[in-house]
């Protein structure tokens, strides 16, 4: 490139404004059901989010703002997820528009009332049924299936093909390879390419795929930083004791396993979990019981706090039951 070329190509580059949106997944476990806040439009759901504005101090203090202007919630724990600035991914993005997204994860123990008529908390398996395996292998998958073998039978050679082959192998696998609850956002990235989901569609991309009948979109790429969200913390409840920052301050066994079982999706081995959870002295006996499971009385523990400051870190591994 000579110096010319480059220099009109640095001023088309000035002439794209660049914007900055703080996007939220704030999560919680109501009911044994994984629950997202969102905000409902006239087109599709969205995470509460906007732009990072001069007045905020800080990335964080600038969603925080967002927050709790849109659903009146005020966040305690938020890690940073990623910063998403494909360009293309969204309609909502204008030509002369490079919108950069950063995406943030919330956890909050109670499903508070959202204090604005827009918000409400959304089960997560409606944007993505195919991810909810407690109760045997979900039906959509076969209509993924389908989809999947029309666009791995479109490969230009077989070498493409082959390739297509193995990534759905390794995200939906199959009966030679068990499901792996982690990879969501991968999922939801190959069926965005093989056009699947309206979102690639909307998005004007080149495809032939049809879009699947479940599985809700959402507003810009809001469903995809909800993937990675659901993917960082699937991945996280097994080597940190994240999943505590759900839960009241004394609670059941029993209530820990729904709640990681509706994070994950999968079925748990109770009497494994159990041993696992207490061998690893991550919870205490409070010496009181409930009666609120339905059975005999369950005796309640707590998290036990001390282990973070005697360096035991660890996560809750997954017994899944397999079938």
């Amino acid at each position: 490139m000579s110096i010319a070329e480059r220099l009109a190509a640095e001023e088309r580059s000035t002439q794209q404004s660049i914007s900055v949106d703080l996007s939220a997944v704030i999560v919680t476990v109501d009911d044994e059901q994984p629950k997202v806040l969102a905000i409902r439009t006239d087109k599709a759901d969205a995470l509460p989010s906007g732009p990072l504005e001069p007045r905020h101090r800080t990335l964080e203090a600038g969603l925080r703002a967002w927050v709790e202007t849109q659903t009146r919630q005020t966040l305690g724990y938020v890690e940073q997820l990623y910063t998403f600035g494909d360009s293309g991914r969204s309609a909502a993005t204008g030509a002369n528009t490079r919108s950069l997204s950063i995406g943030y994860l919330a956890l909050v123990p109670e499903a508070q009332p959202p204090g604005t008529p827009d918000a409400e908390w959304r089960n997560w398996y409606r944007y993505f049924p195919w991810e909810d395996w407690r109760n045997g292998r979900p039906p959509i998958l076969d209509e993924i299936a389908a989809g999947l073998k029309a666009w791995v039978a479109q490969a230009e050679d077989a070498s493409q093909r082959r390739l297509r082959e193995a990534r759905v192998r390794r995200t939906f696998g199959n009966r030679n390879r068990p499901w792996n609850e982690e990879p969501v956002l991968d999922r939801y990235e190959l069926l965005y390419e093989a056009g699947l989901v309206p979102e690639a569609h909307r998005d004007g991309r080149k495809t032939s795929g049809k879009p699947i009948s479940a599985g809700e979109p959402m507003f810009a790429d809001h469903r995809r930083i909800l993937a990675t969200a659901i993917t960082r913390l699937r991945g996280k409840i097994k080597y940190r004791p994240v999943v505590f920052e759900l839960m009241p301050e004394m609670f059941p066994l029993l209530h820990l396993q729904r709640t990681v079982e509706a994070l994950a999706g999968v079925r748990l081995h109770k009497p494994n979990f159990r041993r696992l959870v207490e061998g690893q002295g991550l919870v205490e006996d409070t010496g009181a019981y409930t009666t609120e499971t339905g059975g005999r009385p369950a005796r309640l523990v707590r998290f036990r706090s001390e282990a973070l400051l005697e360096g035991m870190t660890g996560g809750i591994r997954l017994p899944v039951v397999r079938s």
